[in-house]
């Protein structure tokens, strides 16, 4: 039998559907590219993006795809949520315990992402309609991502005169 505590904490949250997760992976992109883009610049000068290779070397590859990878995981593991997700209130937890996903699961979510991408974003678009609001990258790492009811946001509440 589930205690009051206990519904009273699943009460609070909600999936969070397509459109929300998608600004928040807005949010992420243009942060990550404000980040990369001047290292890149440091690195390789100006002709950088006129090159239109996308991989000038190691240091590319360090800059423009470990760096996220890592930053990525350690935001999940550390904060349950990248800088995007956390100015919109959402969290990934564990699908479970509803508890900060496992450094397994980050990984495995992160990897998720291609898989998600491959097939036209159709793992993606998933989320749209399914019942918990998972892609398939949520569901391969055995996630979901959930929101306060209200948002954070305290109800409003006057005094009659």
């Amino acid at each position: 039998m589930q205690s009051t505590a206990d519904t009273d904490t699943v009460a609070k949250y909600e999936y969070v559907g397509f459109w929300s997760r998608l600004g928040a992976s807005l949010i992420d992109s243009v942060l990550i590219m404000a980040i990369t883009l001047p290292l890149l610049h440091v690195v390789y000068g100006r002709d950088y993006l006129a090159a239109g290779a996308f991989d000038m070397g190691a240091l590319d590859f360090i800059i423009s795809y470990i760096f996220p990878l890592v930053a990525t995981i350690l935001f999940w593991i550390y904060k349950s949520a990248t800088p995007g997700k956390m100015v919109l209130k959402l969290k990934v937890v564990d699908a479970k315990t509803g508890q900060a996903p496992s450094i397994q699961q980050s990984i495995i979510r992160y990897v998720g992402y291609y898989i998600s991408l491959l097939p036209l974003c159709l793992g993606f678009i998933w989320i749209a309609w399914d019942a918990k609001k998972q892609g398939w990258h949520d569901k391969l790492a055995g996630t979901v991502v959930i929101q306060p009811v209200n948002k954070g946001v305290e109800p409003v509440s006057f005094v009659k005169p």
